[in-house]
C-alpha cells in the first residue's frame, strides 16, 4: 500500500537540513512537469510563483514546490532549485530557454537554532540533488527541521514537530500528502486526542491553546505556518486542483487547533501527475484524510532538538 508523497509516479523528494541551525529545505520535484494548484488559508503566507498557480494564468505545469524554513529569507533556495532545473533542462519553453517554474512557501523558524542562518540557493539545490522516489523522509528533517508546535507559552515550551507523508489508495486512484507542521495551535490524532501542545510552565504538563485563549492575557504570536503537498494520479485540471487544494485544508482542520489563525501562513499546493478519471470531491476528500494522517506522523516522527522535546521523548 502506498506510504507517502514519492508513491505517485514522476514525483522525487529530496531534503537538505542544518540541524545545528534548526532549518533547512524540502523540494518536491516532478521534472516532466505537473499540473498544479494552491490555496493558502493562513494570514500570514511568504510566497513565491503562486499567482501563475491560479485558473486562467499561461503556465499549465511546473517543475517543483519548494518549502522551505527561513521566513522569507529562505526563498532564495528556490533560486537553486532553478538552477538544478534549467541545468537538466526542465521548464516551460520560450524560444532556445527553458524557464523552471518553481513555486515556493516559507514557515518561520528564526526563534528556534540559529535564526542568523537561513536556507540559501546552495541548499536548495543540494536537496534536489537528494531528490529520489524513495520513502519522503519524515521527522526533524528538510523544512521540518526547526518546525514546532503549540507556542503560546513562547518557544522554550513548545513541542518538537517535522515533516510527515502520508497517502491513500482506492482501486487505481492514489491521493498523497507530505506536511510540514509549524502551526501557532496544537495537534490532535484522528480521536481527538491531544498529541502536541504548550506546556505548562510550572508542571511541564501539555495544555490546550484554545481553552488557554479563553482566558485573560493571553493571545496569539508569530512565527508559525502549516505547509504542504497534495498529490494524485488522476488527471485534474488547474480549476478541479483548486477544490482539491481547498477540500485539503480540511486535513489541517481535523487535526491542527488552531488553525488558519492571523500568525500562521497555511499553504497547500497540489499537483495532478496522472491519467486516471475520478470525481473530485472522492479525490478532495482522500486528501483531507491524507494531510491528517501526514499531520500526525510529522509530530510522531519528529525529535528533540534544540532543548525543544519532541512527543517521543515527553514522559506525560
Amino acid at each position: 500500500m502506498p506510504s507517502g508523497l514519492t508513491c505517485i509516479e514522476g514525483i522525487k523528494v529530496g531534503t537538505a537540513s542544518n540541524l545545528q541551525a534548526a532549518t533547512g529545505v524540502t523540494v518536491v520535484l516532478v521534472e516532466e512537469g505537473a499540473k498544479a494548484a494552491v490555496e493558502v488559508r493562513g494570514s500570514a503566507p511568504g510566497t513565491r510563483e503562486t499567482d501563475l498557480l491560479r485558473p486562467g494564468q499561461l503556465i499549465e505545469e511546473i517543475q517543483a514546490v519548494v518549502l522551505v524554513g527561513g521566513s522569507v529569507f529562505g526563498l532564495d533556495a528556490a533560486s537553486g532549485v532553478v538552477s538544478y532545473l534549467e541545468e537538466n533542462i526542465c521548464g516551460f519553453p520560450v524560444s532556445q530557454f527553458r524557464v523552471p517554474i518553481v513555486p515556493a512557501a516559507v514557515l518561520f523558524d528564526l526563534l528556534i537554532g540559529d535564526g542568523r542562518v537561513r536556507p540559501d540557493a546552495a541548499m536548495g539545490y543540494q536537496a534536489c540533488v537528494s531528490a529520489s522516489s524513495d520513502p519522503v523522509p519524515e521527522g526533524s528533517v528538510g523544512a521540518g527541521s526547526g518546525a514546532t508546535v503549540g507556542k503560546i507559552h513562547g518557544m522554550d515550551y513548545s513541542i518538537k514537530s517535522g515533516q510527515g507523508s502520508s497517502a491513500l489508495v482506492k482501486d487505481n486512484l492514489v491521493v498523497a500528502a507530505l506536511v510540514i507542521v509549524n502551526a501557532f495551535g496544537d495537534v490532535f490524532d484522528k480521536r481527538g486526542n491531544l498529541l502536541a501542545g504548550p506546556r505548562n510552565q510550572e508542571t511541564g504538563f501539555m495544555e490546550r491553546t484554545a481553552e488557554l485563549l479563553m482566558k485573560p492575557g493571553y493571545t496569539g504570536s508569530p512565527g508559525n505556518t502549516t505547509l504542504g503537498v497534495v498529490a494524485t494520479n488522476a488527471d485534474l485540471d488547474k480549476t478541479a486542483l483548486t477544490k482539491v487544494c481547498q477540500l485539503a485544508h480540511n486535513g489541517l482542520a481535523r487535526s491542527i487547533w488552531p488553525v488558519h489563525t492571523m500568525w500562521d501562513g497555511d499553504t497547500i499546493f497540489a499537483l495532478s501527475k496522472g491519467d486516471i478519471t475520478e470525481n473530485v470531491d472522492l479525490i478532495g476528500l482522500m486528501a483531507a484524510e491524507a494531510v491528517a494522517a501526514a499531520v500526525e506522523r510529522a509530530v510522531l516522527k519528529a525529535e528533540s532538538l534544540c532543548k525543544i522535546p519532541a512527543v517521543r521523548d515527553l514522559d506525560t
